[in-house]
């Protein structure tokens, strides 16, 4: 029997167009954790489903009051999804999962606890590693590899697999993230600038049975084109001129050598330049070290102005559903029974 208490464990769910998951998923969800016997809440965040999940998601909230849904006015993606999550949820923990059931809920105690040192090390950051996984080879397991060694090697925090939702988080260490794009399987990589512990273990996966994959190989640009930006905010993002300004200095430094020595020629030798293809390259050299040195100010002058202005969060909530607690004398882990039919 759960109390009315604070939340220990906020579990924080992106849900799009999962209607026939849902039941599964609040029943083995429930049973886990209060098998666990840890005060929890389930934040699932409606990201503009079109089938019935949203009104599947509004009689959990109305008859679990440990359910909060937060509908979003339309598709926000997974990312927005999580950070609404963060923002809303009230545990000391967050753990975060997919709606899809491939995550196992049974795998969420053993996270918990090595997070808390079950091993004798405390962490700040537990992640799930999908090491046999239940999905196509060729179109999601090799990219997944590739990504996962690209990402590794360029923010220098390894893990096998970032692609797992199922992680345990200290809330402490999410909750001031802004994440955009699609950053939210860099969530351990954009933490590890605070210095954070981070650590994997092998979690279940299950293949999935309802519905269809909302990720296909297309995710794979897009997971370069975020890493970029990534690798720019863990080794620049508050020094943006150091690395606009080295490229200014540097081709700056090459034009005008070129364009001295090209004087040598005109002045000392008295030869000719104006049909040397060198004389271009030596002038547009220059300007593109000017412009370099100009985007780096500007870049400093954002830099600042995005750490010191207000939040503005990644959504727009629609509504939010929850209900009020019972009494701690009642008995609140029946079964619901009669939730998606």
């Amino acid at each position: 029997m759960q109390s009315d208490q604070t939340p220990e464990l906020s579990i924080v769910i992106p849900i799009r167009n999962e209607e026939k998951n849902l039941p599964k998923l609040y029943e083995e969800l429930t049973a886990a954790l209060t098998a666990f016997g840890r005060p929890y809440e389930i934040l699932l965040i409606d990201d503009g489903s079109t089938d019935e999940s949203g009104k599947i998601l509004a009689d959990m909230a109305a008859h679990d009051w440990r359910i909060r849904v937060i509908r979003f006015r339309r598709n926000f993606g997974q990312t927005a999804g999580f950070s609404a999550g963060f923002a809303y949820a009230r545990g000391r923990l967050i753990i975060t999962a997919d709606g899809d059931l491939q995550n196992d809920p049974a795998d969420i105690p053993a996270m918990v606890r090595k997070l808390e040192g079950s091993d004798g090390q405390p962490y700040d950051i537990v992640c799930g590693w999908r090491k046999d996984r239940k999905d196509k080879w060729l179109t999601r397991r090799l990219p997944s590899m590739l990504a996962n060694a690209l990402i590794s090697k360029a923010t220098g925090v390894r893990l096998h697999d970032y692609g797992c939702s199922l992680k345990v988080f200290r809330a402490e260490v999410v909750k001031p993230l802004r994440l955009y794009g699609e950053m939210h399987r860099f969530i351990p990589a954009i933490a590890s600038e605070m210095g954070t512990d981070i650590t994997e273990v092998v979690v279940n996966h299950r293949p999935r049975i309802h519905g269809t994959s909302k990720y296909g190989l297309s995710r794979t640009v897009r997971v370069v084109l975020d890493l970029l930006t990534v690798k720019f905010l863990l080794r620049y993002a508050t020094r943006p001129l150091h690395i606009f300004g080295l490229l200014g200095l540097t081709t700056g430094a090459l034009g005008l050598l070129i364009t001295a020595y090209l004087g040598f020629v005109r002045l000392v030798l008295g030869h000719g330049i104006g049909d040397r293809p060198l004389l271009l390259l030596g002038v547009l050299l220059v300007f593109s070290g000017l412009q370099f040195m100009t985007i780096g100010l500007l870049a400093e002058i954002q830099a600042r102005t995005y750490h010191e202005s207000q939040d503005k969060p990644t959504y727009v909530v629609r509504e939010i559903f929850e209900s009020s607690p019972p009494p701690a004398s009642a008995h609140h882990d029946r079964p619901l029974e009669h939730v998606g039919r």
